[in-house]
């Protein structure tokens, strides 16, 4: 992976020299890398996905909607203090806090490899 990771650092030119290849997994992943693919999918999307619907769609919906927890508590009819408290519990679950650019851009990615992945192992497209 740390071979692979001289080939991709350069998508993230803000990332602190040097970088360890595990901060630069959604690159990886994006440039075809299957255990980092693999790594955030079990990392990140399963967990949330088994906590329970409510953080899966809600995380989901936040970074759809631009990470405004006003358009985000409207589309699933909630009050934005409780799209806050399920944010704060999603964070709690795969170690990525959504209010933080670098990590909701990994929970981003974490997120569409994992509905594909859904998506592409029970044949719905």
């Amino acid at each position: 992976m740390a071979l692979a990771a001289t080939d991709v650092v350069a998508a993230w030119p803000a990332a602190p020299r040097p970088v360890q290849a595990r901060a630069l997994l959604p690159e990886l992943a994006l440039a075809g890398d299957a255990d980092a693919r693999r790594a955030l999918i079990e990392e990140v999307y399963l967990p949330l996905r088994d906590a329970g619907t409510p953080l899966l769609e809600t995380a989901g919906a936040y970074l759809d909607f631009g990470s405004s927890l006003e358009a985000t508590a409207r589309a699933l009819y909630l009050h934005t203090n409780t799209v806050r408290y399920r944010l704060r519990k999603a964070a709690e679950v795969c170690g990525l806090d959504p209010a933080d650019h670098r990590e909701r851009f990994i929970l981003h990615v974490a997120l569409v490899l994992g509905r594909l992945d859904g998506a592409l192992s029970t044949g719905k497209t």
